[in-house]
């Protein structure tokens, strides 16, 4: 299925995701960043005082569970993955973040 970006009928979604395991101090945010705007995709990430990474990512369902895979299996090189958590997952008619961003 190739075609248009935003395909017609695709609804948007919004889901609050959060990763454990080895995650910080092994640029996992930057790749983050980097496969949500390869699948165009907008939201955030960021560190937290635990250990993990959590953040959020907003777009066309597809493209989403996309990159729920990836932060369930793949990520960062150096890093390793013991759980990523999804939650507050909603239907949204428009993107509420303008692209993807690295929080501190």
């Amino acid at each position: 299925a190739g075609g248009a970006a935003m395909a017609e009928g695709e609804g948007l979604v919004s889901v609050d995701y959060e990763v454990s395991g080895k995650v910080q101090g092994v640029f996992f945010r930057k790749y983050t960043q980097g496969e949500a705007k390869r699948l165009g995709l907008v939201g955030w990430v960021q560190n937290t005082s635990h250990g993990t990474v959590q953040g959020q990512i907003q777009g066309p369902t597809a493209r989403v569970r996309e990159l729920q895979e990836w932060l369930r299996k793949i990520g960062s090189p150096q890093s390793r993955i013991s759980r990523a958590e999804f939650s507050n997952e909603k239907k949204i008619t428009a993107l509420e973040h303008k692209d993807f961003q690295i929080l501190k």
